[in-house]
């Protein structure tokens, strides 16, 4: 087979992708808790692991992908408990944006995977392996809830690289007093008689972790070949989800852990807390889908990519003239071992080199004239664009532009700026409206 290299985040190195059988894959990826419209940070994970599921496939791997989602935590019983006074409509809440969240991949045309199991309906493979922990003396239960012991796996903070030391108990409930160790997670919630799902210690329902080793066993066995995920989740969520796993068997749980990084406003993260959000359908009404997809692409999966409203607008600018230059261009299949130093072979190259997109767009560009002049070649560089990194090129159809808040600011400092004769700066703001998609038209004054 034709090895990719991805960069393991336990070894911190780049590393072949290995499996038992080199013609299949078991690939996990950890999707959204839908209490809320996805974001721009989702969109970025999603189309990162797409791309690799897509370059996997075009390689000649069988790929399984799973991506799950969680469909019941504490967010979505808040939500349900704020929106209709119960915390029982939980489903309700999960389904709105479990359909958001669909609607949003296949704008950004990302392929669907093989598996998308939701925690709802895998409650008795968790139950099942709770008890499996607890009978192993990995786990404890004390009055309804249960806790992994993290003293019974001393790997624990190899994949994160930090020292129990220094490690903050950090996950979604509060530090317990019930606890034998602080940084003891929960594997069960208990619950009131009758609430949510009846169990061997009581009724309750899953902590945060056990529902991704239970659904990864249950679809891709006990090893999987990649496990993917937002550097969020390296700690808590992933740490966790290694011990307890790991803990009940002697093959690797997973063989490569990857993870792509933030997306950052003004260096830093992305987050509502900070004020500083933008959900995908924020972005849509604005700006193509397909153009978002050509932005996130742009950047190196593993860097941060610091994201602006000037960038977007740019990156939409230049997509439209890629689209016009494989207009009229018939698709032609490439192979995947092509002529080693042609132009499909360097860009297929970067790619396989933990998903180096910019080097990829690098001898795109630099050899776009030969390639666009030979029907050939444009046609299997088409094909690459379109099968590989998911880009239809298919031409953007204008649309009316909503007149946002910050357009209307900037309408308002150009007309200020006009009246005041300040053309050096009308100048600059009407390349600034220009960029993000907006063309002024002037009156006399």
């Amino acid at each position: 087979m034709i090895h990719v290299r991805l960069t393991n985040s336990m070894t911190k190195q780049k590393q072949p992708i290995e499996s038992l059988d080199d013609k299949k894959i078991a690939l996990y990826v950890c999707g959204i808790t839908p209490y809320d419209a996805p974001h721009l940070g989702h969109g970025r994970c999603y189309v990162t692991f797409d791309l690799l599921y897509r370059l996997l496939i075009f390689l000649g791997y069988n790929v399984t992908y799973c991506r799950n989602f969680t469909d019941i935590d504490d967010k979505l019983l808040n939500k349900s408990e704020k929106e209709f006074g119960t915390p029982f409509k939980f489903e309700v809440i999960a389904q709105r944006y479990i359909d958001i969240f669909e609607q949003d991949m296949r704008l950004l045309n990302c392929k669907k995977p093989t598996y998308e199991p939701r925690v709802t309906e895998t409650i008795p493979e968790i139950i099942a392996f709770v008890q499996s922990l607890v009978d192993a003396g990995n786990a404890y239960a004390i009055e309804g809830d249960v806790y992994f012991s993290i003293d019974s796996f001393p790997a624990y903070g190899k994949l994160s690289h930090r020292k129990l030391d220094g490690l903050c108990a950090g996950a979604r409930v509060a530090i317990s007093d019930k606890k034998r160790n602080p940084l003891d997670f929960a594997l069960w919630k208990s619950e009131p008689e009758g609430h949510y799902y009846k169990s061997p210690w009581g009724y309750g329902r899953p902590g945060w972790h056990i529902e991704c080793s239970a659904m990864a066993k249950k679809f891709l066995g006990s090893t999987i070949d990649i496990h993917g995920g937002g550097m969020d989740l390296i700690f808590p969520h992933h740490e966790n989800e290694l011990a307890q796993s790991q803990a009940l068997q002697a093959e690797p749980f997973v063989r490569l852990w990857a993870h792509n990084a933030f997306v950052q406003i003004e260096k830093e993260k992305m987050s509502k807390s900070l004020g500083n959000f933008f959900s995908l359908d924020d972005i849509f009404r604005q700006f193509y889908p397909q153009a978002v997809r050509f932005y996130f692409l742009q950047h190196q999966y593993r860097n941060p990519l610091d994201f602006s409203l000037h960038d977007l607008a740019s990156a939409q600018q230049s997509y439209k003239k890629l689209v016009k230059q494989f207009t009229g261009v018939n698709s032609l299949r490439c192979h995947p071992e092509p002529v080693s130093g042609s132009i499909i072979a360097e860009m297929l190259d970067f790619l396989k080199d933990d998903l180096n997109t910019p080097g990829m767009f690098g001898v795109l560009y630099k050899h776009l004239d030969t390639i666009v002049a030979d029907s050939v070649l444009a046609g299997q560089v088409k094909y690459l664009l379109q099968e590989i990194l998911g880009l239809t090129l298919e031409p953007l159809l204008e649309k009316e532009l909503e007149i946002t808040p910050e357009i209307e600011a900037l309408l308002a400092e150009r007309q200020k700026a006009r009246a005041e004769k300040n053309w050096a700066l009308s100048d600059e703001l009407r390349d600034k409206l220009n960029q993000l998609g907006y063309e002024v038209q002037d009156k006399k004054l």
